[in-house]
C-alpha cells in the first residue's frame, strides 16, 4: 500500500511541475517503471532535446543530468540523488586533458558522453557507446584522441580503421566482468548468444558474439531469433530484457557487476526532489556554451 501510495503521489507531483521522467537501463526495476522513456545514454540525449516538459528528472547518474542541463537552459534538471555520480568520469579533469591534449598537437578529441561538462567543453565531439564508431569515422583525421574510457576508445577506433590515443581510464563496473566469466556461462548455457559492453576488457569483448550499447542489446534482443542471451554489462538491465522479451532467457555474465551510483534513486528520492524541487543540475553558462557544441556535433550528425 505504502508503495502504490508513493506512485500516486510521484503522478500528482509530475502533473503539478509538468516534469517528465528519463530513466537509464541500469536503474533499479520500481525506478524503470515509472520512466517516460527508458533507454541508454544517446537515447536519453535525444530525449532531453526535444522534450517539451518543464522539468527534467533524470534517473541516471551526475553527467547525463548534465547532459540534459547543457541541452535544456531554459528547463529545471533534477538528479534525485546527487551522490550518484560516475567513477569513470571522475578519472579525469580539464588540467589532465589539457595537458593530455599538448602531447597530440592537432589531433581532434572524441569525449565519451560519461566526461563533466568541464571536459566536454574541452572537446571537440562527443560519442556514446552506441555511436563511437560512426563518430570516430565520421572524422577526417586518421587520428584521434578518445578520453576517459580506454576500452572503448580502442575497441571502437579498431573497428572504425583510426589510430587512438585513449587517456587510461574504464569503468570499475565492467571491468569486473572476466574472460572466464563469459567462458563459464557458456559452458553452462551452450545455446546462449553472448552480448557485451564496449566498456568491457578486449579479453572479454573478443569473446562476444555481439558487442554492443545496453540500447543495442535490447534491440538485438527484440529482433534476433536465439530465445537464450548471456550479457556481460551492468546487471540493471536484466530487468528490462526479462519484461520486454517474456519468452526469452537471460543470463548475467558476472552478477556482481552491480553500479552502485545506478542503485542509488529510489522512489522516496524522486518524490522528495520533485515536492521541494531540490538536487537541481545547473551548468556554469560558459562551460555550458562550449560544452553544447560538443554534443551538438554529436546529434546532428544523427548517428
Amino acid at each position: 500500500m505504502a508503495m502504490e501510495y508513493l506512485i500516486e503521489r510521484i503522478q500528482k507531483l509530475k502533473e503539478k511541475r509538468r516534469a517528465v521522467f528519463l530513466v537509464h537501463n541500469y536503474q533499479i526495476p520500481e525506478v524503470q517503471e515509472i520512466a517516460d522513456f527508458i533507454g541508454d545514454s544517446l537515447g536519453l540525449s535525444e530525449e532531453a532535446r526535444k522534450t517539451r516538459a518543464e522539468v527534467i528528472v533524470f534517473c541516471g547518474v551526475h553527467f547525463m543530468a548534465e547532459t540534459a542541463a547543457i541541452l535544456n537552459p531554459e528547463k529545471t534538471v533534477i538528479l534525485p540523488d546527487l551522490e550518484a555520480g560516475c567513477p569513470m568520469a571522475n578519472m579525469i579533469s580539464v588540467s589532465e586533458l589539457v595537458e593530455f591534449k599538448s602531447r597530440y598537437p592537432g589531433l581532434p578529441v572524441v569525449c565519451y558522453v560519461n566526461t563533466t561538462a568541464a571536459v566536454k567543453a574541452e572537446s571537440d565531439i562527443a560519442c556514446t557507446s552506441a555511436n563511437a564508431v560512426e563518430i570516430l569515422k565520421s572524422l577526417p583525421e586518421a587520428e584521434a584522441i578518445f578520453v576517459p574510457d580506454q576500452y572503448l576508445g580502442h575497441h571502437a577506433g579498431k573497428i572504425a580503421g583510426k589510430r587512438i590515443q585513449a587517456w587510461n581510464g574504464y569503468c570499475p563496473t565492467h571491468v569486473l566482468i572476466q574472460p572466464e566469466d563469459i567462458d563459464k556461462a557458456r559452458r553452462e548455457h551452450p545455446g546462449a548468444e553472448v552480448l557485451v559492453h564496449p566498456e568491457c576488457t578486449p579479453a572479454v569483448t573478443g569473446r562476444a558474439d555481439q558487442v554492443l550499447s545496453t540500447g543495442g542489446m535490447v534491440k538485438r534482443v527484440r529482433e534476433s531469433s536465439p530465445s537464450e542471451f548471456i550479457l556481460g554489462t551492468e546487471v540493471g538491465i536484466l530487468y528490462r530484457l526479462r519484461k520486454e522479451n517474456p519468452g526469452k532467457l537471460f543470463f548475467p555474465a558476472n552478477e556482481k557487476a552491480v553500479c552502485p551510483n545506478m542503485k542509488k534513486i529510489n522512489l522516496e528520492k524522486i518524490a522528495w526532489s520533485l515536492e521541494e524541487m531540490k538536487n537541481v543540475v545547473k551548468v556554469d553558462p560558459g562551460i555550458r556554451e562550449r560544452a553544447y557544441r560538443t554534443i551538438d556535433r554529436m546529434l546532428n550528425l544523427g548517428i
